[in-house]
């Protein structure tokens, strides 16, 4: 299914909206996924929430590093490359 293409849908009397298979399959929904509504102008907006899996894979690729500072306010670039990096480019 190609992201771009467009799929309608009704509301059922009790107001649920079925996502079609594709779209589930597609963004890896299932039963238990959260999911949150956003409201802007005419449209809504429904978003996949971050699992707790997903927010552990995440801290584990940001670098740790240890930086000195002095009392100057200044560190050694060498020494802390990422933190350069960061301040740097944000």
């Amino acid at each position: 299914m190609d992201v771009d293409n467009v799929v309608t849908g009704k509301i059922s009397s009790e107001g649920e909206v079925v996502i079609p298979t594709s779209i589930r399959r597609l963004l890896g929904l299932d039963k238990e996924t959260e999911i949150s509504f956003e409201v802007k102008n005419d449209e809504i907006r429904i978003k996949k929430l971050p699992t707790a899996i997903d927010w552990k894979e995440l801290v584990e690729q940001i670098p740790v590093e240890d930086v000195e500072i002095d009392e100057d306010g200044h560190y050694d670039q060498k020494k802390s490359p990422d933190f350069h990096d960061w301040m740097v480019n944000g």
